[in-house]
């Protein structure tokens, strides 16, 4: 059985996203000014649309995670066992 957890712990995140090859990301043409856009963890080893995000600096990703007080909920492994990269930005 799978279950999800929920944390806006900047190193929790970071650590669960290096694990599993992610980068701290945006995609590309959605944030104006300050604003960095809508903000994903992207595994460039299992994408093949890179050229739809543009990484990041962890310092931007996480001013712009708490500018918009998300927070990241995520999966540590599937229902079958293997690592999970499932996860998603929720709202606090």
């Amino acid at each position: 059985m799978s279950s999800s957890n929920q944390t806006h712990d900047h190193e929790k995140i970071k650590q669960w996203a290096e694990e599993r090859g992610g980068v701290p990301a945006k995609v590309k043409n959605t944030g104006k000014d300050d604003d960095e856009g809508v903000l994903r963890i992207h595994f460039p080893e299992h994408s093949d649309n890179d050229d739809r995000f543009e990484e990041i600096e962890w310092d931007d990703f996480f001013d712009n995670f708490e500018k918009n007080k998300l927070d990241f909920l995520y999966q540590d492994k599937k229902a079958d066992g293997e690592v999970s990269t499932f996860h998603k930005f929720v709202q606090r």
